[in-house]
């Protein structure tokens, strides 16, 4: 099946590891140019390196979505590189859990302007390059503790569920320029944050991974390309008529839909 994304241009952020670098190597698959970045050059060098072995045209550089100053230059490069921008996916980010009263505000503005604000910014530059070229895709990563936030989940409960509003309000402002806005809630979904879990507690992934699996109604953890595959899919001609949409990638595990 031809997804249309030949010759289409993304930037995927939080991309040298799990589901965005797995998003990353789809969409090269299938025929788009990709900008990648996380915050440590040496995996973005490493990253790169390991995709262009198939012979693909992607850019890597290292940038921290939290500071306007690198935002604007990846945004900059891209559209130097490539010349168009397509697609965005907000993928960059980390699962910062603890007890609300142990949260200071620093903990909360970190938070918030890693994922919300990081998102704010590269949005505001991305959508006029997306305008020249007839519309756009944008897809927010969140999970799916943004729907059913429990106890010792903040803040990143409270800036995914901020994702959520964010994705659903630019869905309608930008609907009527073909600029469609989703979002895919993770749930628990093999990743670097799990296997740096599992190497610091002492037990072996598979044993991890089972005890992770056992509130999943499916029975498994999910693998990383089966959320880029979800990504991949609101990005390409095949979801043309969806926005301000969320799909629960998480085997059946959220409460809510």
């Amino acid at each position: 099946m031809d997804l249309g994304l030949k010759g289409k241009v993304a930037i995927v952020t939080g991309a040298t590891e799990g589901i965005g670098k797995e998003t990353a190597a789809v969409l090269l698959r299938e025929g788009a140019k990709v900008a990648i970045c996380s915050r440590r050059q040496a995996a973005v060098e490493q990253t790169v390196a390991e995709l262009k072995r198939a012979g693909v045209d992607v850019l890597g550089l290292a940038a921290d979505v939290s500071k306007p100053e690198d935002v604007g230059r990846l945004v900059e490069a891209t559209v130097q590189r490539f010349g168009r921008i397509d697609i965005l996916v907000n993928n960059a980010g980390t699962s910062k859990r603890g007890s609300f009263m142990d949260n200071d505000d620093s903990v909360w503005a970190a938070d918030f302007e890693l994922k919300l604000f990081g998102a704010i910014r590269l949005v505001k530059l991305v959508v006029p390059h997306m305008r020249k070229v007839g519309g756009g895709r944008i897809i927010n990563v969140t999970n799916i503790g943004a729907k059913t936030p429990g106890a010792g989940s903040t803040p990143t409960s409270i800036s995914r569920a901020a994702g959520i509003a964010l994705t659903k309000a630019m869905s309608k402002e930008f609907a009527p320029e073909n600029i469609l806005v989703n979002t895919v809630c993770i749930g628990k979904i093999k990743s670097g944050q799990h296997e740096r879990r599992f190497k610091q507690s002492g037990e072996g992934g598979d044993a991890y991974y089972a005890k992770a699996a056992k509130d999943i109604p499916m029975g498994r953890v999910g693998e990383t390309v089966e959320a880029a595959n979800a990504i991949v899919f609101l990005a390409s001609d095949m979801a043309s008529y969806i926005t301000g949409t969320s799909i629960n990638m998480d085997g059946g595990l959220a409460g809510t839909i």
